[in-house]
Protein backbone atom coordinates (compact mmCIF):
# COMPACT_ATOMS: atom_id res chain seq x y z
CA UNK A 1 0.00 0.00 0.00
CA UNK A 2 2.04 3.21 -1.20
CA UNK A 3 0.33 6.62 -1.07
CA UNK A 4 1.44 9.81 -3.03
CA UNK A 5 3.16 13.33 -1.71
CA UNK A 6 1.67 16.81 -3.20
CA UNK A 7 5.04 19.06 -2.56
CA UNK A 8 2.67 22.45 -2.13
CA UNK A 9 4.17 25.62 -2.49
CA UNK A 10 2.43 27.62 0.34
CA UNK A 11 3.49 31.04 -1.00
CA UNK A 12 5.15 33.98 0.96
CA UNK A 13 2.32 33.70 4.09
CA UNK A 14 -0.83 35.47 2.50
CA UNK A 15 -3.25 32.53 2.46
CA UNK A 16 -5.04 34.92 -0.50
CA UNK A 17 -1.96 33.82 -2.13
CA UNK A 18 -2.45 30.00 -2.32
CA UNK A 19 -3.42 28.75 -5.88
CA UNK A 20 -6.53 26.42 -6.02
CA UNK A 21 -4.65 23.71 -6.63
CA UNK A 22 -2.67 23.99 -3.07
CA UNK A 23 -5.87 24.59 -1.43
CA UNK A 24 -7.88 21.15 -3.11
CA UNK A 25 -4.49 19.40 -2.30
CA UNK A 26 -4.34 20.52 1.26
CA UNK A 27 -8.35 19.44 1.81
CA UNK A 28 -7.71 16.06 0.78
CA UNK A 29 -4.48 15.58 2.38
CA UNK A 30 -4.27 12.99 5.25
CA UNK A 31 -1.12 14.00 6.50
CA UNK A 32 0.36 17.71 5.83
CA UNK A 33 4.21 18.42 6.56
CA UNK A 34 4.49 22.25 7.15
CA UNK A 35 7.32 24.58 7.65
CA UNK A 36 7.01 27.38 9.88
CA UNK A 37 6.52 29.61 7.34
CA UNK A 38 3.55 27.75 6.27
CA UNK A 39 1.60 27.97 9.24
CA UNK A 40 -1.08 29.77 10.98
CA UNK A 41 -4.06 30.71 8.57
CA UNK A 42 -3.04 28.65 5.85
CA UNK A 43 -3.51 25.64 7.80
CA UNK A 44 -7.40 26.22 7.63
CA UNK A 45 -7.79 24.82 4.12
CA UNK A 46 -6.52 21.84 5.66
CA UNK A 47 -9.51 18.69 6.13
CA UNK A 48 -10.88 17.92 9.97
CA UNK A 49 -9.31 15.02 10.98
CA UNK A 50 -5.97 15.36 8.99
CA UNK A 51 -2.53 15.06 10.74
CA UNK A 52 -0.57 18.36 11.44
CA UNK A 53 3.29 17.90 11.92
CA UNK A 54 6.06 20.99 12.27
CA UNK A 55 8.57 20.35 10.38
CA UNK A 56 10.15 23.53 9.96
CA UNK A 57 13.94 24.56 10.60
CA UNK A 58 14.96 27.42 11.20
CA UNK A 59 18.22 29.27 12.15
CA UNK A 60 19.12 29.38 15.98
CA UNK A 61 16.39 27.28 16.53
CA UNK A 62 16.41 23.26 17.66
CA UNK A 63 14.82 21.66 14.25
CA UNK A 64 14.77 18.24 12.57
CA UNK A 65 17.16 17.37 10.41
CA UNK A 66 16.90 17.25 6.48
CA UNK A 67 17.20 13.55 7.00
CA UNK A 68 14.67 13.11 9.60
CA UNK A 69 12.13 14.88 7.42
CA UNK A 70 12.79 13.55 4.01
CA UNK A 71 12.03 10.10 6.29
CA UNK A 72 8.78 10.98 7.46
CA UNK A 73 7.82 11.55 4.17
CA UNK A 74 8.26 8.08 3.28
CA UNK A 75 6.81 6.66 6.30
CA UNK A 76 3.69 8.47 5.87
CA UNK A 77 3.45 7.76 2.45
CA UNK A 78 4.50 4.23 2.83
CA UNK A 79 0.82 4.14 5.24
CA UNK A 80 -1.14 4.24 1.50
CA UNK A 81 -1.73 8.77 3.20
CA UNK A 82 -1.81 11.58 0.80
CA UNK A 83 1.02 13.65 2.14
CA UNK A 84 1.17 17.18 1.19
CA UNK A 85 4.46 18.63 2.39
CA UNK A 86 3.64 22.20 2.32
CA UNK A 87 7.04 24.90 1.96
CA UNK A 88 6.71 28.06 2.10
CA UNK A 89 7.53 30.43 -1.60
CA UNK A 90 7.70 28.09 -4.52
CA UNK A 91 9.03 24.75 -3.16
CA UNK A 92 11.78 24.43 -5.92
CA UNK A 93 13.38 27.59 -4.64
CA UNK A 94 15.97 26.95 -1.63
CA UNK A 95 13.48 25.03 -0.36
CA UNK A 96 15.85 21.41 -0.58
CA UNK A 97 13.00 19.99 -2.72
CA UNK A 98 15.56 17.66 -4.24
CA UNK A 99 16.53 15.88 -1.14
CA UNK A 100 12.87 14.74 -0.53
CA UNK A 101 12.20 14.02 -3.90
CA UNK A 102 15.40 11.56 -4.01
CA UNK A 103 14.25 9.68 -0.65
CA UNK A 104 10.44 9.68 -2.17
CA UNK A 105 12.21 8.45 -5.74
CA UNK A 106 14.31 5.59 -3.77
CA UNK A 107 11.32 4.25 -1.67
CA UNK A 108 9.70 3.87 -4.85
CA UNK A 109 6.63 6.69 -4.23
CA UNK A 110 4.95 8.77 -5.92
CA UNK A 111 4.69 12.79 -5.88
CA UNK A 112 4.01 15.90 -7.63
CA UNK A 113 5.20 19.36 -7.05
CA UNK A 114 2.77 22.33 -7.24
CA UNK A 115 4.30 25.15 -6.95
CA UNK A 116 3.66 28.60 -4.87
CA UNK A 117 3.87 32.31 -5.64
CA UNK A 118 8.00 32.84 -4.47
CA UNK A 119 8.39 35.66 -1.86
CA UNK A 120 10.80 37.81 -4.17
CA UNK A 121 7.59 38.31 -6.93
CA UNK A 122 5.38 38.66 -3.32
CA UNK A 123 8.12 41.23 -2.50
CA UNK A 124 8.42 43.07 -5.50
CA UNK A 125 4.41 43.16 -5.83
CA UNK A 126 4.33 44.41 -2.20
CA UNK A 127 6.50 47.07 -3.40
CA UNK A 128 5.44 48.54 -6.82
CA UNK A 129 7.74 47.50 -9.34
CA UNK A 130 8.66 44.89 -11.86
CA UNK A 131 11.27 42.22 -11.22
CA UNK A 132 12.29 43.23 -14.96
CA UNK A 133 12.42 46.29 -17.62
CA UNK A 134 12.66 47.02 -20.80
CA UNK A 135 16.31 47.53 -21.71
CA UNK A 136 17.91 47.85 -18.44
CA UNK A 137 16.79 44.84 -16.57
CA UNK A 138 16.63 42.03 -18.75
CA UNK A 139 17.85 39.05 -16.45
CA UNK A 140 16.63 38.05 -13.10
CA UNK A 141 19.16 36.10 -10.59
CA UNK A 142 18.54 33.95 -7.42
CA UNK A 143 21.19 34.15 -4.36
CA UNK A 144 21.13 32.04 -1.37
CA UNK A 145 22.95 34.53 0.96
CA UNK A 146 24.28 31.76 2.83
CA UNK A 147 25.02 28.27 2.98
CA UNK A 148 24.66 25.60 5.66
CA UNK A 149 27.62 26.34 7.80
CA UNK A 150 25.41 30.13 7.70
CA UNK A 151 28.52 31.79 5.71
CA UNK A 152 28.23 33.49 2.71
CA UNK A 153 28.63 30.43 0.18
CA UNK A 154 31.47 30.00 -1.42
CA UNK A 155 32.22 29.97 -5.23
CA UNK A 156 29.52 32.88 -5.99
CA UNK A 157 29.55 34.32 -9.70
CA UNK A 158 30.45 37.56 -8.58
CA UNK A 159 30.79 39.18 -12.28
CA UNK A 160 27.08 37.90 -12.80
CA UNK A 161 26.09 39.43 -9.07
CA UNK A 162 27.73 42.67 -9.66
CA UNK A 163 25.89 42.88 -13.16
CA UNK A 164 24.34 46.50 -13.16
CA UNK A 165 21.98 45.28 -15.74
CA UNK A 166 20.29 42.68 -13.61
CA UNK A 167 18.01 42.47 -11.18
CA UNK A 168 19.26 40.67 -7.94
CA UNK A 169 17.09 38.67 -5.57
CA UNK A 170 19.22 37.60 -2.50
CA UNK A 171 17.51 35.02 -0.15
CA UNK A 172 18.26 34.84 3.29
CA UNK A 173 20.61 37.74 3.49
CA UNK A 174 20.80 39.47 6.82
CA UNK A 175 23.92 37.63 8.18
CA UNK A 176 25.93 38.36 5.25
CA UNK A 177 24.88 41.03 3.19
CA UNK A 178 27.52 43.18 4.51
CA UNK A 179 30.29 40.53 3.26
CA UNK A 180 28.25 40.34 -0.49
CA UNK A 181 28.26 43.97 -0.50
CA UNK A 182 32.17 44.31 0.08
CA UNK A 183 32.36 41.94 -2.49
CA UNK A 184 30.23 43.48 -4.86
CA UNK A 185 31.54 47.10 -4.90
CA UNK A 186 35.12 45.24 -5.17
CA UNK A 187 33.50 43.64 -8.65
CA UNK A 188 32.49 47.11 -9.34
CA UNK A 189 28.78 47.39 -8.88
CA UNK A 190 28.21 50.86 -7.45
CA UNK A 191 27.23 51.12 -3.91
CA UNK A 192 24.53 53.58 -4.41
CA UNK A 193 23.49 50.97 -6.60
CA UNK A 194 19.26 50.84 -5.32
CA UNK A 195 17.91 48.11 -2.68
CA UNK A 196 14.71 47.18 -1.47
CA UNK A 197 14.69 45.01 1.84
CA UNK A 198 11.56 43.20 2.11
CA UNK A 199 10.64 41.41 6.37
CA UNK A 200 7.73 39.00 6.60
CA UNK A 201 6.66 39.60 2.76
CA UNK A 202 2.69 38.51 2.80
CA UNK A 203 2.03 39.20 6.43
CA UNK A 204 0.25 42.04 8.04
CA UNK A 205 3.74 43.19 9.85
CA UNK A 206 5.40 43.13 6.39
CA UNK A 207 8.32 46.10 6.39
CA UNK A 208 9.79 47.18 2.89
CA UNK A 209 12.63 49.68 2.99
CA UNK A 210 13.98 51.30 -0.19
CA UNK A 211 17.62 52.14 0.06
CA UNK A 212 20.65 51.43 -1.61
CA UNK A 213 23.25 48.21 -0.68
CA UNK A 214 25.96 50.71 0.62
CA UNK A 215 23.09 52.24 3.09
CA UNK A 216 22.03 48.57 3.73
CA UNK A 217 25.02 46.98 4.18
CA UNK A 218 26.37 49.58 6.92
CA UNK A 219 23.13 49.82 9.20
CA UNK A 220 22.80 46.61 10.89
CA UNK A 221 19.75 47.52 12.60
CA UNK A 222 17.73 48.08 9.50
CA UNK A 223 18.00 43.98 9.42
CA UNK A 224 18.21 43.15 12.67
CA UNK A 225 15.54 40.71 13.70
CA UNK A 226 14.15 36.94 13.34
CA UNK A 227 11.73 37.71 10.72
CA UNK A 228 12.72 35.78 7.38
CA UNK A 229 13.27 38.62 4.86
CA UNK A 230 15.02 38.93 1.22
CA UNK A 231 16.78 41.84 -0.45
CA UNK A 232 16.46 42.72 -4.48
CA UNK A 233 18.96 45.13 -5.85
CA UNK A 234 19.68 46.58 -9.34
CA UNK A 235 17.55 48.86 -11.57
CA UNK A 236 15.01 49.13 -9.26
CA UNK A 237 11.91 51.23 -10.22
CA UNK A 238 11.70 54.49 -7.90
CA UNK A 239 8.82 54.90 -5.68
CA UNK A 240 6.18 57.30 -7.34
Amino acid sequence: MTGFVSFVGSGPGDPELLTLKAVARLGAADVVLFDDLSSGPLLGHVRPGAELVAVGKRAGRPSPTQAHVSQLLVDHAATGARVVRLKSGDPAIFGRLEEEIVALRTANIGFEIVPGVTSASAAAAAAAIPLTRRLSARRVQFVTGHDVTGGLPQGLNMAALADADATTVVFMPKRTFAELVARLVAHGLSPDTPALFAEHVGHPDQRLLRTTIAALAADPEATAGSAPALILYGPLMEAA
